[in-house]
């Protein structure tokens, strides 16, 4: 993984974006931070296991699906499944030691739309 600072690359209102193999982050003291860095690490091995670029391609459909169901940008977002897997298991830090393949599924369908 490769952390790059690059705060003009990163959309307001988000501090993170990877793409595999890079974590681009909007400020420096975000490399430190280890629960954010998981939560991009999360990312890596998503993409990883889809090829990056189907990744990308279904982020980009889901977030269109999300986006027509619930109306409302920063909803669909938080209800990517891709999204909900890193932001429910950010803070475990030995998440990805133990995490099964295709994880991501689990949260495809889950009712909650809370996050």
């Amino acid at each position: 993984m490769f952390q790059i600072v690059a705060k003009y690359l990163i959309p307001k209102g988000y501090r993170g974006l990877t793409v595999y193999p890079f974590v681009f982050v909007k400020y420096e003291m975000d490399k430190g931070n280890r629960v954010f860095v998981n939560h991009e690490k999360i990312h890596l091995r998503q993409q990883a296991e889809l090829l990056i670029l189907p990744f990308f391609m279904w982020y980009l459909l889901e977030y269109c699906f999300r986006l027509y169901q619930y109306k409302n940008a920063n909803l669909a977002y938080r209800n990517i499944s891709f999204e909900r897997e890193a932001y429910e298991n950010e803070s475990n830090l030995g998440y990805l030691k133990n995490r099964h393949f295709f994880r991501f599924l689990r949260y495809l369908f889950l009712k909650n739309n809370s996050i």
